[in-house]
């Protein structure tokens, strides 16, 4: 059984994802009883309001709480986590070596999924122990992928990670609420200018994902003197790239706080 501990959005998003593949032997403990239910009834899964409860009864154990409550949690279930059990992390700056000194098992993973997951479009980055048998490597791999797509990077690369993809949704946001805004600004109406920018968003990541380069792209797209090479000189004049890498410094540096908080 799949123990969730922990029934925020992007528990849902990997439970409507298993589900999906025809399993429901799943138990999420969720302190809220309102969201229990909504969980039981979207998904006919089992809920708990007790963390120990899915602790000791799953062999897969799933933590999706935020990084500020996993100290108490995991002091919670400690006794519960046996030398059998894989446990999964999906907290941000949460390390394998806090998970080791705080729990028995040595079966232990680091993911950082992103929100897209919520649509079955995730990227999901998976960190784990090297004693972990490809058995349950293979099982932990099967859940994310049921979500969108996984890769498998050494730890060390996790921060990074939670920068560009687990942050990345809000960036590319906020980039797409821009758009949108100046589409305004220039006459359109909100819906117009929202569709314009989302099919445009979606259109280019499907061009991109079909293993072009973003470089031979923009190339593609810009013709001398044209108006996409006028648009592109404001934005190289306003050191776009740079800001956009201040900005992921500015996660990744986040991300290493929280981990050293614990």
């Amino acid at each position: 059984m799949i123990g969730f501990i922990g029934g925020g959005k992007m528990a849902e998003a990997l439970i409507k994802g298993i589900t999906g593949k025809g399993n429901k032997s799943i138990l999420v403990a969720e302190p809220l009883e309102e969201r229990r239910r909504y969980l039981e009834i979207s998904y006919g899964i089992k809920t708990t309001a007790s963390n120990k409860e899915a602790a000791e009864y799953c062999n897969i154990v799933i933590l999706a709480v935020k990084p500020q409550n996993m100290a108490s949690v995991l002091d919670e279930i400690a006794l519960y986590i046996t030398e059998n059990k894989t446990v999964v992390s999906i907290a941000a700056g949460i390390t394998l070596a806090y998970l080791q000194e705080k729990l028995k098992s040595g079966r232990l993973v680091r993911v950082m999924p992103n929100t897209p997951a919520i649509v079955q479009e995730g990227m999901s980055v998976i960190s784990l122990c090297e004693c972990m048998p490809e058995s349950d490597i293979a099982v932990v791999r099967d859940i994310f992928m049921s979500v969108g797509r996984v890769l498998t990077l050494p730890e060390k690369y996790m921060n990074a990670v939670t920068a560009l993809s687990g942050s990345g949704p809000a960036f590319i946001a906020l980039f797409v609420e821009a758009l949108i805004a100046a589409g305004e600004q220039m006459g359109l109406s909100t819906s117009d200018a929202g569709e314009l920018a989302l099919q445009t968003l979606s259109g280019t990541a499907r061009l991109l994902d079909t293993g072009m380069p973003p470089g031979e792209l923009r190339v593609m797209v810009t013709s001398p003197g044209g108006t996409t090479a006028a648009g592109l000189k404001v934005f190289e004049e306003k050191g776009l790239k740079a800001i956009v890498a201040d900005g992921l410094r500015a996660a990744l540096k986040r991300a290493e706080e929280l981990g050293s908080r614990n």
